[in-house]
C-alpha cells in the first residue's frame, strides 16, 4: 500500500504407456483446478491519465520441478532424477515480514498506538489496503511470504517471519523490526502492495535514507540496504514482468525516513510494494496464484542475489 508501513512385450508397453497417461491426466487435472481455485477475479485492464498498462503477464509453467516425467525419443516418458539439494544460502539467515495482518481491522485501538519509530511517532500498525474486488493486502503478504520461504528454506537459508498468521493483530511495525535484528538477518524484506489512485501501476522498492535520530540509526546499512533495493528490484522485474510504477519518479526506487520498519533496522532491510491494487491489470496479477509463485521467485532471486553479493 502507500506504506503507512504501510511462489517385455506388446501388452506391457500397452500398460505402461496407458498408466502414464492416467498419472499424467491426473496430474493434469490437479493443476488446472488448483490455479482456478486459488485464484481471484481479474477485473479488465483500467486506463488512466498517467498511461495504459500492459496486459496481464502470463506465468508459466517452465520444465516443471524436479521428478516431472521427461520426455524420451520412444514417446515414453520416466521419472528424472530428483536434483541435489541446492545450499548457496547455507548459513545465511533471512527475515520476512508479511506487511499487515487480517486481524487488524478489529482491533484498531491497538493498532492506532503510537510508537517511537526514531524520527517522529507513528501508528503500531494500519489495516492495509484491498483490491477493488475485496482481496486484502495482508492475505496477499503473507501468501507470498509462505512461497519466498519454501524457496529461500530450499537454498539452504534460514527463514524467519515476523509473523505467521498467529496473532490476532500487528506485530507493531518496531517490533517488526526488532524482530530482523533480533535474529541478526543478513537481510529482511518487507512484503506489501500499494493502495494508489486507480490510473497507477507497477511495482517500487523502498529504501531506508541515512538517518539518526532518537531510536534511529540507518547510517551502518543505508548502503547496503540501497544494494538489496535495487538487486530485488532488477530480479522482480525480470522474473514477473511488472513494470517499474509509473509514479514516485518512474525508476522503481524511493528513500524514505518516515517508515518505522526501515529506520528501527539494524540490518540491512528493504520494502518492495508489488503492484498497485487499485489498478486492474495489477489486481489480476496480485490476485493471481501463479503470478505470486513468481513474485515470489523474483522475491528470492533478489535476496540471493544479494547475499552472493552479485547484483
Amino acid at each position: 500500500m502507500f506504506s503507512n508501513e504501510s511462489h517385455g512385450g506388446a501388452r506391457s508397453r500397452s500398460l505402461v504407456i496407458t498408466a502414464v497417461v492416467v498419472v499424467a491426466a491426473l496430474a493434469g487435472g490437479w493443476f488446472v483446478y488448483d490455479a482456478q481455485h486459488d485464484s481471484g477475479p481479474g477485473p479488465a485492464a483500467a486506463g488512466g491519465s498517467a498511461g495504459t498498462a500492459p496486459a496481464a503477464p502470463k506465468a508459466t509453467r517452465g520444465g516443471g520441478p524436479a521428478g516431472s516425467p521427461v520426455a524420451h525419443g520412444d514417446g515414453g516418458a520416466t521419472p528424472s532424477s530428483p536434483a541435489a539439494p541446492r545450499a548457496e544460502l547455507a548459513g545465511r539467515t533471512v527475515v520476512i515480514d508479511p506487511g499487515h495482518n487480517l486481524g487488524n481491522a478489529k482491533h484498531t485501538s491497538e493498532i492506532n498506538k503510537l510508537v517511537d519509530i526514531g524520527t517522529n511517532r507513528k501508528a503500531c500498525d494500519t489495516t492495509g489496503t484491498a483490491t477493488n474486488a475485496g482481496y486484502p493486502e495482508a492475505m496477499y503478504t503473507l501468501d507470498v511470504a509462505h512461497r519466498v520461504r519454501t524457496l529461500l528454506q530450499a537454498r539452504g537459508a534460514k527463514v524467519l517471519l515476523t509473523y505467521d498468521g498467529d496473532r490476532a493483530y500487528g506485530p507493531c511495525v518496531d517490533e517488526r523490526a526488532r524482530i530482523g535484528n533480533a535474529a541478526h538477518a543478513d537481510a529482511a524484506l518487507s512484503i506489501h502492495a500499494d493502495g494508489a489512485p486507480a490510473n497507477r501501476f507497477g511495482f517500487h522498492v523502498i529504501a531506508p535514507k541515512s538517518v539518526h535520530k532518537g531510536a534511529a540509526d540507518t547510517r551502518a546499512i543505508a548502503a547496503p540496504s540501497l544494494r538489496l533495493a535495487t538487486t530485488v528490484r532488477s530480479h522482480f522485474k525480470a522474473v514477473t514482468g511488472e513494470p517499474l510504477a509509473n509514479y514516485l519518479g518512474g525508476k522503481g526506487l524511493t528513500i524514505r525516513d518516515d517508515l518505522g520498519g526501515l529506520n528501527l533496522s539494524t540490518v540491512p532491510k528493504i520494502f518492495i510494494e508489488c503492484g498497485n491494487m487499485r489498478n486492474a491489470h495489477d489486481a489480476a496479477a496480485l490476485t493471481n496464484a501463479a503470478w505470486r509463485q513468481q513474485a515470489a521467485q523474483g522475491i528470492a532471486d533478489g535476496l540471493t542475489a544479494f547475499l552472493e553479493g552479485k547484483r
